[in-house]
């Protein structure tokens, strides 16, 4: 039950990983003040996660993450860009975290969700090309599975 609370994308980035972090950083006696500069990376990494699925939903590309199966491959607005703009939010939150606290324990959290996003990713690009096949790999050739133009 706790290893399905705290993989549970969206608590673990948006929830687990925050508070954790706090609770963290004051036992240690090192909580410090947010660095501002970076705070705007909070809401854009939400935001980001949470309009990508809307937009993802609103056109039949299924529910957030992957447990339902897409009716059709979404290939237009945010997904024109990435790949993955649901899963970069969470990267975003995670960053704008480690940045905003200078917190190891924020970085060790942002490592994990790397590495587990990263993993992901190998898994639902398996379950897309066997869904779509040839309309899945063209998209992949089209559209970069992380950052627009560069990976």
């Amino acid at each position: 039950m706790f290893r399905d609370l705290f993989w549970s994308s969206p608590q673990t980035s948006f929830v687990v990983q925050p508070l954790t972090v706090l609770i963290g950083e004051s036992l240690r006696g090192r909580f410090r003040l947010p660095d501002i500069r970076f705070l705007p990376l909070l809401p854009w990494g939400y935001l980001q996660y949470r309009l990508c699925g809307d937009y993802r939903s609103g056109l039949g590309g299924g529910s957030r993450g992957m447990q339902g199966f897409p009716d059709h491959l979404v290939t237009t607005g945010p997904y024109a860009y990435t790949r993955n703009p649901m899963y970069l939010g969470h990267l975003i939150f995670s960053l704008g975290l480690v940045l905003a606290f200078r917190s190891p324990i924020a970085a060790v959290f942002a490592l994990s969700r790397v590495v587990y996003f990263a993993r992901r990713v190998q898994r639902d690009e398996e379950r897309l090309t066997g869904r779509f096949g040839d309309e899945y790999r063209a998209y992949k050739s089209r559209v970069k599975r992380w950052v627009p133009g560069v990976f």
